[in-house]
């Protein structure tokens, strides 16, 4: 197989099937995603079949497993993204959508139209449910899609492309509106990332070492955040009971995510009494703290214990690994934030109304939270239906990208015969 040609040839049905996309009404493109839930819950175990032999290949061949979770597909994972496709169908239509019209001198009326962008590439690394995802989410907002899964997920994506593509022929809408790529040649990506004339955005959900090639590579403009270095602040006046409760569950819910916490700051104030009882539940996980100097002097006896270094404020474990440190107060933690932040997901435990805006206001983050666990920070929690990926980007989206992040305003204007002088 020529890789550069095969893809040409799949960018040039993407956009072709992107005008028929654009062109269908909101209850075609309705009807087509529950088709293809509809399909996807009736070959749902020939699904989990599919899964188990990626995850029999995935094993054989050492796979980390941070991505072994993010490549398991559960029966209640399946449901999931039959669910999310349903709450996609209810959602509002954005496209087509006239916003802020107003009179001009000159007599005209000037407003703005969502459109979709058109064509879509995602490119995803051992996440099959990221291919109903994106689909859904391309289908509803009127875009292509092509879609290049992990090889780590061959199987299971092939499976999930047929089922897209019966869908997508069951209301009238081209199968060529969204591709799965069926190859796990990496000159694929390189290819993907370079054809700015069949692909309007890249959007990429994988690994740093993905994200940073593609950054370098790409012709092609892109929706994306790099990691997730996400942080909880347990402020002085904070309700110490709720901390920890916000606390364990950012870090231990789910390790392998990007909108887990990886650095636990905390007020000197509280320092002493919430972080043994902190220490206490992150043990019953085997959680390693990597502390600083005041933490490591409260924590002594705690069975994981490391001195913090430098390189920890700034690290990904995605692993049972928390950093710690005392910071003197609000001021000192959204100083250490802003300055280590990889700008994803932060939160503030505290009672004080004046603290929860300030940290609000001040920290630049993509989704910052009061009294909330960082692992919200997520399209279907947000009532997005779904999300094609997580944007850190200040231009165009930033957060859980949903159907709105998917769309263009263009200006759009009603005349009535006028013309300049």
């Amino acid at each position: 197989m020529d890789i550069t040609e095969y893809m040409y040839t799949i960018g040039r049905q993407a956009r072709s099937a992107s005008r028929a996309m654009a062109r269908a009404d909101s209850a075609t493109r309705n009807q087509a995603l529950l088709l293809i839930a509809a399909a996807i819950e009736r070959d749902a175990p020939a699904l989990v079949d599919a899964n188990a032999r990626d995850l029999d290949a995935a094993r054989a061949n050492g796979l980390a497993p941070a991505l072994l979770d993010r490549l398991a597909l559960s029966s209640k994972a399946i449901a999931t993204m039959v669910d999310g496709l349903r709450q996609i169908v209810a959602l509002p239509d954005p496209i087509g959508e006239i916003s802020g019209m107003k009179f001009r001198p000159s007599g005209i009326q000037v407003g703005q139209m969502r459109v979709p962008l058109g064509v879509i590439g995602i490119i995803y690394e051992a996440r099959p449910n990221v291919t109903v995802d994106a689909a859904g989410l391309c289908i509803k907002s009127g875009n292509a899609a092509i879609l290049r899964g992990g090889s780590e997920a061959i199987h299971c994506n092939r499976a999930l492309a047929a089922l897209v593509a019966e869908g997508l022929r069951g209301a009238g809408l081209p199968e060529h509106g969204v591709q799965v790529v069926d190859t796990v040649d990496r000159a694929a990506v390189g290819a993907l990332i370079t054809m700015p004339e069949y692909v309007d955005v890249i959007v990429p959900r994988g690994g740093k070492g993905l994200i940073e090639r593609l950054m370098k590579e790409s012709t092609v403009p892109m929706i994306k955040h790099l990691d997730g270095i996400c942080h909880v602040y347990i402020d002085a006046k904070a309700d110490l009971a709720k901390a920890a409760r916000i606390a364990m569950n950012a870090k231990t819910h789910r390790y392998g995510t990007c909108n887990t916490m990886e650095t636990l700051l905390v007020a000197r104030a509280v320092a002493p009494t919430v972080l043994p009882r902190l220490a206490e539940l992150y043990a019953t996980k085997e959680v390693e703290l990597r502390a600083d100097p005041e933490a490591l002097a409260i924590l002594q006896g705690y069975p994981h214990l490391v001195p913090a270094t430098e390189e920890d404020w700034r690290t990904e474990y995605l692993a049972p690994i928390l950093a710690v440190k005392i910071v003197d107060g609000i001021d000192a933690a959204i100083e250490h934030i802003n300055t280590w932040s990889s700008k994803h997901t932060d939160a503030i435990v505290t009672e004080d109304y004046s603290d929860a805006m300030r940290f609000l206001r001040e920290v630049d983050s993509a989704s910052v939270m009061v009294n909330a666990s960082t692992r919200f920070a997520d399209g279907f929690e947000y009532g997005l239906g779904a999300e094609i990926g997580i944007s850190n980007d200040k231009l165009h989206a930033r957060g859980p990208v949903g159907l709105e992040g998917l769309t263009s305003l263009k200006y759009v204007v009603f005349g009535h015969g006028e013309i300049r002088e």
